[in-house]
């Protein structure tokens, strides 16, 4: 079994407000990431990512600055990190994320018309984070490559009524206090 499966197998789930939760070093930088773990989340990106001629691998802060980094030192295609703080450099682009949890401003800093990027996340789950990046890229006139997320939980997102189509490596619900695996190759 890979080690990516098993991982969410042996997630510990926690239950917040009637809703459990799945805790995961992918995706929550807690219990511990293993560099095995992952070393074999970037190869199975390398490989499922178009990543040819991409100039910027973009992600989101917090938890795909880990996935992207190891990523990027595999590939030398350098990183745009997407942060929820204001810097005000020139071209400093502005967009609205809402999550199934919260809302903020974040701030692309680097990307410019023409650039194409793979936008690289951990989680793809309500698809709030992923929308609000994916539209102003396209403000900005960048060519989304490729759009992956690791890991993707079951139901249904913003991206399923646009063309944004999302590379997952593992697709996971929930239920009865446990993860289950809907489909161990994620989505193509």
């Amino acid at each position: 079994m890979d080690r990516l499966k098993q991982s969410l197998l042996d997630a510990p789930i926690i239950e917040k407000d009637g809703y459990h939760y799945f805790v995961h070093p992918i995706s929550d930088g807690v219990p511990m990431l293993e560099p095995e773990l992952l070393r074999e989340i970037v190869i199975r990106i390398i490989r499922k990512a178009e990543l040819d001629e991409v100039d910027k691998i973009v992600t989101p802060a917090a938890m795909g600055i880990h996935i992207s980094t190891a990523v990027s030192l595999m590939t030398d295609i350098p990183i745009v990190v997407i942060r929820k703080r204001e810097y005000g450099l020139p071209g400093e682009v502005a967009l609205s994320q809402q999550t199934g949890y919260s809302e903020n401003e974040m701030y692309i800093n680097d990307v410019e018309a023409g650039d194409r990027v793979l936008v690289l996340d951990d989680v793809l789950s309500t698809g709030g984070t992923l929308r609000a990046i994916t539209d102003a890229l396209e403000h900005i006139g960048a060519d989304v490559a490729d759009v992956l997320a690791v890991i993707k939980k079951a139901g249904p997102n913003e991206l399923d009524d646009t063309d944004t189509d999302v590379k997952t490596l593992i697709n996971v619900d929930v239920q009865d206090g446990d993860v289950v695996i809907v489909d161990a190759e994620g989505d193509d």
